[in-house]
């Protein structure tokens, strides 16, 4: 619950300090004098966004921060999960500067306002104008209902079956699309892996035939420098060999007179050798290499054919070849397997089915068991709130199934005798809204662990005795529950454990709101005035003061 209360520099707010009753809370004050004000900063607190128009001074910060005591609310996982410090104090801090940044915090760690919203979830419940208006939003409505027939945490279970369903569904679809396309393209896909497979290629074979084409084309100048080349060094009478064969006998006849002779000797005698050996090698080269037609033909047929099968599939070697024809293989594989991949994700499909079904089912008959409960509690409380003809009934009408199961849930209403219940947001005025609403709270507030509760003029429309029996009921919500109402009701203010004023300051340049805690005079007082106008009567001190003794 809600310990402690700092706000500063926020709207009309300069600094406000609050401890409200871990009980009844009651705050009053003038029409403008800042009591939604405070509820604005609290709705800092549980992740609601700013800017910087609610800063009152433009120059400073504002700042808003609550202690809450979370000793019984078993929030430690919560705080594991998100890695942040446990004390059963928690300190929630939020900070808005004047260029606009906004920072929150739990405990001094820096958090996002996903994790303040989600913390903030389990610990205050904020009742405002505007969700009074979300009463006729049907997704509100079955949240209710599930609170009610406690099946919020089915319906997390649930949720998971129906992701996984639709998951299941949409490859089952992607799939049968993919397989339709394939099938269409099957028989080009079998021309085209035939055709490659038909060329039985190998990847480095292009460069391969390239030389070999090169060498058979021009074959007859290869033979004639070949020969000419051979008669050159060994096949004529003035031939290399012979030149060379008497430099090495004229060398050796004075390779005695010295080194240097002796190495020339050597070296010309080598050559000679090397150059027999090249002009054998010249001779047989010559003799085998004959024309062949037929071999130049085959080559030339077959880098025509990888060619034009690169053209064809825009691609420039025959790995890439090779790898189209793979992919051809592969597609046409996934036609054949196809009926039976489809088969095995159909029956994923039936079966994440018949598990959510089952659960929706669960879910679907567990929120129907608890309509008529909840009809007669609600009509119950609403005739005790001055509403004796008020009817409330739960339609319910199948649906596909979707995220919040197969239960196509309306709250119908109807506050006057003889008329058919309605759709809430066709039938219930502000003040029928307001109890509606203050009557759900209350069969709630033991449905959902929330430890403070806070109403906004949730007593608009009513007064007198009425008021009394709806502020008895806040005292009953308030032995387990920390309630805090803001009320223009005396009836309602008389009730509170603590009592709080909001008042505007106007003696500065600019205006300022204030709360104050007040005493049992003051607390007479301001209920004689709520009673009698500004200028109480003694029948109105007097009232307030019974009130008070109540």
């Amino acid at each position: 619950m809600l310990q402690k209360l700092l706000i500063k520099n926020y709207a009309l707010i300069q600094e406000l300090n609050i401890e409200p009753s871990p009980n009844l809370n009651t705050i009053t004050g003038e029409t403008g004098a800042g009591k939604s004000i405070m509820l604005g900063a609290v709705g800092l607190l549980i992740g609601k966004r700013a800017d910087t128009k609610v800063l009152y001074s433009s120059e400073k910060k504002c700042i808003v921060e609550g202690i809450f005591n979370i000793k019984e609310y078993n929030l430690k996982s919560f705080f594991e999960n998100e890695d942040l410090d446990y004390d059963e104090e928690c300190v929630i801090r939020r900070e808005i500067s004047a260029s606009g940044k906004s920072r929150a915090f739990i405990n001094d760690t820096p958090v996002t306002l996903d994790v303040l919203k989600n913390l903030g979830a389990y610990l205050m419940d904020v009742h405002s104008q505007h969700e009074t208006l979300l009463l006729g939003d049907q997704d509100f409505q079955l949240r209710i209902i599930d609170a009610y027939s406690n099946t919020l945490d089915s319906l997390s279970e649930y949720q998971a079956l129906y992701k996984s369903y639709v998951e299941a569904h949409r490859k089952l679809k992607s799939f049968k699309e993919n397989s339709a396309q394939l099938q269409q393209e099957k028989e080009f896909n079998q021309f085209q892996f035939d055709e490659l497979d038909k060329a039985k290629l190998k990847a480095d074979e292009q460069d391969d035939l390239e030389n070999k084409l090169e060498i058979l084309e021009n074959g007859e100048q290869i033979k004639l420098k070949l020969s000419e080349a051979y008669e050159l060094v060994d096949g004529s009478e003035f031939s290399a060999i012979q030149n060379l064969h008497q430099a090495v006998e004229s060398l050796k006849s004075i390779q005695t007179y010295g080194k240097d002779f002796q190495e020339l000797s050597d070296r010309l005698n080598s050559t000679f050798i090397e150059i027999q050996d090249i002009a054998k090698e010249l001779e047989i080269t010559a003799n085998e290499f004959e024309h062949q037609p037929e071999e130049l033909q085959y080559t030339q047929e077959r880098l025509s054919l990888i060619y034009s099968l690169q053209q064809k599939h825009k691609v420039d070697k025959v790995v890439d070849l090779i790898k189209v024809k793979d992919e051809l293989e592969d597609k046409l594989l996934s036609v054949q397997d196809a009926e039976g991949s489809e088969q095995k994700l159909q029956q994923a499909v039936d079966q994440t089915f018949e598990n959510m079904n089952k659960k929706a089912q669960e879910i679907s008959k567990k929120r129907i068991q608890h309509f008529n409960k909840l009809e007669n509690e609600l009509i119950d409380l609403l005739a005790d709130l001055g509403m004796e003809n008020a009817i409330v009934k739960i339609d319910n009408q199948p649906k596909d199934h979707d995220k919040t199961g197969i239960d196509d849930i309306k709250i119908l209403f109807s506050a006057n005798k003889g008329i058919a219940p309605q759709n809430l947001k066709n039938v219930a005025s502000g003040g029928e809204f307001s109890r509606l609403m203050f009557s759900i709270k209350y069969i709630m507030a033991d449905k959902i662990a929330m430890p403070t509760i806070i109403f906004d003029e949730i007593d608009t429309g009513i007064s007198g005795e009425i008021a009394i029996k709806m502020v008895n009921m806040m005292l009953k919500m308030s032995e387990n529950h920390q309630v805090i109402t803001i009320s223009h009701l005396p009836q309602i203010a008389a009730k509170g454990h603590q009592h709080y004023f909001v008042y505007k300051d106007n003696s500065s340049e600019k205006s300022v709101s204030k709360i104050k805690l007040l005493t049992k005079d003051e607390r007479s007082m301001e209920i004689a005035k709520m009673i009698g106008g500004k200028n109480p009567s003694e029948s109105a001190i007097q009232s307030a003061k019974e009130l008070l003794a109540v």
